[in-house]
């Protein structure tokens, strides 16, 4: 039985220290040196340990190329005229920007190249929406020279794996599983026309708040990795019994590849589990099958395989998870995206995505993490930690805000969810599986993250000409704490009936 499908963290603590604001340390400060994986990790841990994050703006020049050169010498570039320019726009001070950069850049790199290179070799990828280019870099110097130019927002080691080398250079498949289980007769309730109530849907009143919204005509966007093809209720029969009218699409944007010139994607069918184990806690069917129910079973579904785990580390699920973010902003129908997947630290890149989807409009929310029983000192991750994201972990049903077993907590978190039994972590919030007439469990803040994107779904559904603050201010009015916040649970537990009462 698996007991989690775990957000996994594997942060060790460092002995190095360093002040909030001051500047990234190297073991040595000659930026010709180059570093091991092992000294770039211990300054991103003690960064971690001692602020609650780490930013390579923050690195030293040094630090920042050895990651470059540990990420298959792979560097993005954020440019803009001003720290807020994040949108192409094709005007002429950004395209001179743009290629003063990348021609700065060739010019720099030829001085120690045998062959010389040309700019189709060194710039490798442009972002068509966001200000974003990816180069092929391999002089220290360059590091040096783009620091100094005007235009630059970030310089970012898009290759660099910092949760492999954590591991010893083992590919992460952190929260993968296809695991069945049989459900516990007391972890469920049946329900007309022959569906099964999770506990954890009664722990927020969820199946009272169905007589009053099932989450009609309203799009929730799943950005995870992907959706299983061998799960019907979650594809051909997703249009079924009591949840009629709607729809699922698949689309995917990871390229699951070691090499980063490669561009094909392979498709929208999950590899792993977890996105299977998402889109049925949002959206499963009510119907006659004798499955479990998603939390808005009425609601439209677009899924995106955008990684291959839940662990942004990869230079392919970077730039996935980006693109799957900037393809949702743009539709017009998403008003939801749940991502329940996240990074240790900040992601720039994932950032600029996340900031032109709220832009747009989209109500975003984020796992706040959840790791191993041993590092689940950590506090909220990445894309969680941002302001424009919400927040959101997992508690027993102890009734005193006790966190799951491996569930993160922090300051910025926003929303809980009851999802675990406190006397067995094993009985989490029941599910359909991966495979066709499959029953799961699924525990942690990623269905925590779920859960309270389906919930927003109902309030929207009752309420469709409100705009994404109202939606939330509703969701805040609905919980335990409101008006206040507690400090590492937000506003608590979410009532769903009164959230659309």
């Amino acid at each position: 039985m698996r007991l989690i499908r775990p957000l996994a963290l594997l942060i060790f603590v460092s002995i190095i220290s360093c002040e909030k604001h001051q500047e990234a340390s190297s073991p040595n400060q000659n930026k010709e040196i180059l570093l091991t994986p092992t000294e770039i990790n211990e300054v991103i841990n003690s960064s971690i340990e001692q602020t609650g994050d780490f930013s390579w703006k923050n690195a030293s020049d040094q630090l920042l190329w050895s990651a470059v050169m540990h990420g298959d010498s792979l560097l993005t570039v954020g440019y803009g005229n001003t720290p807020n320019d994040i949108i192409r726009t094709n005007f002429d001070s950004e395209l001179n920007l743009k290629k003063g950069i990348i021609n700065n850049v060739l010019d720099v790199e030829n001085k120690i190249l045998k062959k010389k290179k040309s700019t189709q070799d060194i710039s490798i990828y442009e972002d068509e929406i966001l200000t974003i280019v990816d180069l092929k870099i391999v002089n220290p110097e360059s590091i040096s020279m783009l620091r100094k130019q005007k235009g630059i927002r970030y310089l970012e080691p898009s290759g660099y794996a910092y949760n492999e080398f954590e591991k010893g250079n083992k590919k992460s498949d952190s929260g993968c599983s296809y695991d069945t289980s049989v459900l516990n007769t007391d972890d469920y309730n049946t329900i007309a026309p022959n569906s099964k109530a999770s506990w954890v849907h009664y722990e927020h009143n969820i199946p009272q708040a169905w007589n009053y919204s099932t989450g009609s005509n309203i799009t929730i966007g799943l950005i995870d990795t992907g959706v299983s093809p061998n799960q019907p209720l979650l594809g051909s029969n997703f249009n079924d019994g009591y949840s009629s009218g709607r729809s699922i699409e698949k689309y995917g944007t990871f390229v699951d590849s070691f090499w980063w010139w490669v561009t094909d994607t392979d498709g929208p069918n999950d590899q792993c589990g977890h996105g299977t184990s998402m889109a049925a806690t949002i959206a499963s069917p009510r119907n006659d099958n004798g499955m479990p129910v998603g939390v808005a079973y009425n609601s439209n579904l677009v899924a995106y395989r955008a990684t291959s785990d839940v662990l942004l580390d990869d230079y392919h699920e970077k730039k996935g998870v980006a693109e799957a973010l900037t393809q949702m902003a743009n539709r017009s129908d998403v008003k939801i995206i749940s991502m329940s997947i996240g990074n240790a630290f900040t992601i720039d890149r994932i950032k600029d995505a996340v900031i032109y989807a709220y832009n747009k409009n989209k109500l975003i929310f984020a796992a706040g993490g959840t790791s191993t029983n041993y590092t689940n000192w950590y506090g909220v991750i990445f894309p969680a930690s941002m302001s424009e994201t919400v927040a959101v972990t997992g508690i027993t049903d102890s009734g005193d805000y006790s966190e799951c077993d491996v569930c993160h907590k922090g300051d910025q978190i926003d929303f809980t969810i009851v999802m675990q039994r406190h006397n067995n972590s094993s009985r989490t919030s029941p599910i359909i599986g991966f495979y066709d007439n499959t029953t799961d469990y699924v525990g942690g803040s990623s269905v925590a993250t779920a859960t309270t994107a389906g919930i927003a779904a109902l309030v929207w559904a009752k309420n469709p000409s409100w705009n994404r603050t109202q939606i939330l201010d509703k969701l805040k009015q609905s919980a335990e704490f409101y008006p206040n916040k507690h400090s590492d649970f937000g506003y608590g537990n979410i009532d769903a009936l009164i959230a659309v009462q």
